[in-house]
């Protein structure tokens, strides 16, 4: 998973939340059963995140690549548990996505192949669900309109947001 997750930050995550700045170093915080969690120095400042992939995707859309699922922290933007889904298929353009944990649903919305939650006032609430749930269970609509169901363990999903709680880089 380690090698996965580093060439996922490598072409994924640290381009899209630095914009043009790279990252200048990524550094291992821990793996924690589903989740691994990852601290990385960007030009803006520390971004501490932890992330997991599916453990069941259906139906497998044509051209399907790896989804992966982020928690993130950047201090220096007043950013905390941010919720992002790397899709590994691209949305149908305007359409919703949901996350379900615990009974509790929140709504995200769709750019491409990503997710975020649409009310950036729930964060907290959703990483609380996280944390609390045994899983996660996103459902959105492909660009085909085949409705897509990711569902993602939330074994060590709380180790993972509380190695990522001080980030500092």
């Amino acid at each position: 998973m380690k090698f996965r997750a580093l060439a996922v930050i490598a072409t994924v995550l640290v381009p899209a939340l630095s914009g043009a700045a790279m990252a200048q170093s990524v550094k291992l915080l821990g793996e924690f059963r589903d989740w691994t969690a990852y601290t990385a120095t960007e030009s803006t400042g520390p971004v501490c995140f932890a992330l997991s992939k599916p453990t069941e995707v259906s139906p497998s859309p044509d051209e399907f690549t790896e989804a992966w699922l982020y928690l993130t922290n950047r201090p220096s933007e007043s950013v905390r548990n941010e919720l992002n889904l790397v899709a590994g298929f691209i949305f149908a353009p305007d359409t919703p996505a949901t996350a379900t944990v615990s009974g509790q649903t929140f709504e995200l919305f769709t750019d491409k192949d990503a997710a975020w939650l649409l009310d950036p006032n729930q964060n907290d609430n959703l990483a609380g669900a996280l944390r609390a749930g045994s899983s996660v269970v996103i459902e959105g609509t492909s660009d085909k309109g085949i409705r897509i169901v990711e569902t993602f363990s939330l074994s060590g999903a709380t180790a993972a947001s509380r190695a990522i709680e001080g980030c500092t880089g």
